[in-house]
């Protein structure tokens, strides 16, 4: 038999038990953490959410935990739409590099990629018409090759062209959060990267802010990117 002051302990016990721990907000925090930490790519919010409970407001979230972490020595920044975590900025110079260093982009391959950032979607010949001059294969192979610029389609016009544009990679690698954060004009001079001589009609175009094809464009097929020597024909040998 159950004595008296046993079954009292046993009530307060029952009242005082923490409760179940359900997929709340709190919950929902802890694995959206989990999910950013464990990636080495930025999330996405539907990735997340398929991951959390139902009803979840992750947008509501993932605002609360970069609140968390900002004055942290990492932090949890949004690029292009999704998550990741970044050193702060304030203490990159105490971060060392020990792998191999970025090989530096020449003049030429730093004005393509910023024509390319502001004016895509963007062809070569465009490319070439704003800067007045050739573009050489190997510009845009480095571009390519550094995963900041990529085949987004093809221009609905004679030919074909292919038209680029700049890659999550990009906004990370310059800390951005969506292109809309590219610098403007005044930006630009106020770091001296302008000559004060610049023509009265000048202006930076505001750059494209979705991924989505627009529409003079076609999605590019797999025959366009054997075309562009990017995949074997199709029936060709495969090297062993």
């Amino acid at each position: 038999m159950t004595e008296p002051h046993d079954e009292q302990q046993s009530t307060e016990h029952e009242a005082t038990a923490p409760e179940t721990v359900e997929h709340g907000s709190g919950e929902a925090e802890r694995i959206a953490e989990a999910l950013v930490f464990a990636s080495a790519q930025p999330v996405s919010e539907p990735f997340i959410a398929e991951r959390v409970a139902k009803g979840v407001d992750v947008a509501a979230v993932m605002r609360k935990l970069k609140a968390d972490y900002a004055l942290r020595g990492v932090n949890l920044v949004q690029i292009d739409g999704a998550w990741a975590f970044r050193t702060a900025a304030d203490l990159s110079f105490v971060i060392r590099r020990d792998e191999s260093e970025v090989r530096k982009l020449s003049r030429a391959a730093l004005e393509v990629l910023a024509i390319i950032a502001y004016h895509q979607p963007v062809t070569r010949a465009e490319i070439e018409d704003i800067r007045g001059v050739q573009t050489s294969k190997g510009t845009l192979d480095v571009l390519m090759e550094s995963g900041w610029v990529r085949f987004r389609g093809r221009r609905r016009t004679p030919g074909r062209p292919v038209t680029l544009g700049t890659t999550r990679d990009f906004l990370d690698h310059f800390g951005l959060e969506e292109l809309r954060d590219l610098p403007g004009l005044e930006e630009l001079k106020g770091a001296g990267l302008l000559s004060g001589r610049i023509p009265a009609n000048f202006n930076i175009p505001s750059p494209l802010m979705s991924d989505e094809l627009t529409e003079d464009e076609d999605p590019i097929t797999q025959m366009d990117l054997e075309e562009l020597g990017l995949l074997p024909p199709t029936g060709a040998p495969s090297d062993d």
